[in-house]
């Protein structure tokens, strides 16, 4: 019995780890009206963070640094969004630039205006992950603070 798991297990591991095919990091809108309802998500969800802030600031939680914390989350979250909605609005919506690869590790930037300033601003937006990246920091150390305030005292010895 020990055996035939043991082969299923193996066999199950293999074909998942050496069976798979590639997974794309990035998803097509499919038309237009994909790139519109994915702008709106990012305005939708630029109005909430704003939201958070105002509330947070208005009912004094920043005092607590893990409320602070959150709040710098929201901060970038903010500019991350700006951030995405200027490249949708650059690449996808208004088409005027074009990304062409070359090999593995080279692209061309083309710019319907052929002027270097809109590839380097394109080119900049693109490292959006510079502020996502501390967003989700600062979220889960806000939390992390907020919740080991919240947890209670262990008794005498013994772990929680």
């Amino acid at each position: 019995m020990r055996t035939w798991r043991s082969t299923i297990g193996w066999t199950v591991f293999l074909t998942v780890f050496f069976g798979t095919q590639p997974a794309l990091a990035t998803q097509g809108h499919g038309g237009i009206e994909g790139v519109y309802a994915h702008q709106f998500a990012h305005l939708f969800f630029l109005f909430a963070m704003g939201s958070l802030i105002y509330w947070l600031r208005d009912r004094g939680l920043v005092r607590d640094p893990g409320w602070r914390m959150i709040q710098y989350s929201a901060l970038f979250f903010i500019l991350w969004n700006v951030d995405t909605l200027l490249v949708h609005a650059l690449d996808d919506q208004f088409e005027l630039i074009e990304v062409q690869r070359i090999g593995l590790w080279k692209i061309r930037l083309t710019d319907a205006f052929d002027h270097n300033a809109v590839k380097l601003v394109y080119y900049i937006a693109k490292l959006d992950h510079l502020l996502c990246v501390p967003a989700l920091v600062f979220l889960y150390v806000g939390l992390r603070r907020l919740l080991d305030r919240d947890r209670p005292e262990s008794s005498a010895g013994v772990p929680s």
